[in-house]
């Protein structure tokens, strides 16, 4: 069981893993070994996510998400298996955990009529001061 927060847990048969080639540098290694990491999540079918974190999640996923709905994550900045493993896995965790946030609704709300006032004379106070500025004929 991977444990994102008190409510979410992710069984591991839900995650499958594959070895890629990465690229960059690496030397001779990086052309012999697979040391790059895909993980494929099931966002869609997966029986451990509530609806509303599912939602979120494919939104917040982007172009990571098949049209399925599986979320593939790819992770090669170490030049270990088992680093790379891990690395996807926290950036798994990271992302369902924001997901697992709910947005705060918003209130609409009026401005005070003291801040309105405060508005009204301030750009009064403005106009003054560009009517100033015009010819001795504006003025009168």
């Amino acid at each position: 069981m991977i444990r994102i927060n008190h409510r979410i847990s992710l069984d591991e048969k839900e995650l499958s893993f594959s070895f890629i080639r990465a690229s960059g540098p690496g030397g001779q290694n990086v052309n012999k070994v697979s040391t790059a990491v895909q993980l494929r999540f099931d966002v869609r079918h997966s029986p451990s996510l509530p609806e509303p974190v599912r939602q979120r999640l494919e939104k917040l996923a982007g172009r990571r998400l098949t049209q399925d709905g599986v979320l593939v994550l790819t992770a090669q900045q170490h030049r270990s298996q088992d680093r790379n493993r891990e690395e996807a896995l926290i950036r798994l965790a990271d992302l369902i955990r924001a997901a697992a946030v709910a947005p705060k609704v918003r209130r609409s709300t009026k401005p005070t009529r003291a801040s309105q006032q405060r508005r009204l004379e301030g750009k009064s106070k403005r106009g003054s001061i560009k009517r100033l500025r015009g010819s001795r004929a504006e003025l009168d």
